[in-house]
């Protein structure tokens, strides 16, 4: 019984152009492996870990890019709604994949305001063992995460383990934060209903 409930479950969706390295990211977190090639396939896995002695199931969404006229920055309702947290992309060595990561945000920040405040993302400079093809610099990463509120890592799924477990770890830690801040926010306003309620009644009486 306590072990059920010491275990933490969140939803992790990765998004990013193609050819950024999301499923690498993915897999080399799931296996240590690094596999370079992917063929076009969607997948949802659920990896269990423990960390700190509390059991934690990682549910991580490896999206496709969109291919019609939505768009490479689209991101559906649907996965809007199921994600607890969110990680974007890009390649240090293609530019285009940043701004889609730019758009993302935006539109991760738009929809998801509206029902439950500013979600948990992490944006990922992928490929930087690929530093003499670079286009985007690491300041202009650290800038946008910075004006959007956003965590930032550069790392190589390629090179190492570490810096990808790094990235799964921060955005559980800032999914765990948001809940905490909700679950706060939501006790306090019981308090403050149930105060009103008394008060409520007293100036009637």
């Amino acid at each position: 019984m306590e072990g059920s409930q010491q275990k933490v479950e969140a939803n992790f969706l990765l998004l990013g152009a193609e050819s950024v390295g999301k499923s690498a990211l993915t897999v080399r977190f799931l296996t240590r492996r690094f596999i370079g090639e992917y063929g076009d396939i969607e997948s949802i896995y659920s990896h269990t870990d423990r960390i700190d002695g509390r059991e934690i199931c990682f549910n991580i969404w490896d999206s496709l890019c969109p291919q019609n006229d939505e768009g490479a920055g689209h991101i559906s309702d649907r996965q809007l709604q199921w994600a607890d947290g969110f990680i974007l992309v890009y390649s240090i060595c293609d530019r285009a994949s940043f701004n889609v990561v730019r758009q993302q945000v935006k539109r991760i920040r738009q929809a998801k305001s509206k029902f439950s405040g500013a979600p948990p993302i992490v944006i990922v400079g992928n490929k930087r063992d690929l530093q003499h093809r670079r286009t985007v610099s690491s300041e202009e990463g650290r800038l946008l995460t910075l004006s959007t509120n956003c965590g930032f890592f550069e790392i190589s799924a390629a090179e190492t383990y570490h810096g990808v477990q790094l990235v799964f770890h921060e955005l559980l830690d800032l999914i765990r934060e948001a809940r905490a801040l909700k679950k706060g926010a939501a006790g306090i306003k019981g308090i403050v209903r149930s105060m009103s309620a008394v008060f409520g009644r007293k100036r009637t009486e």
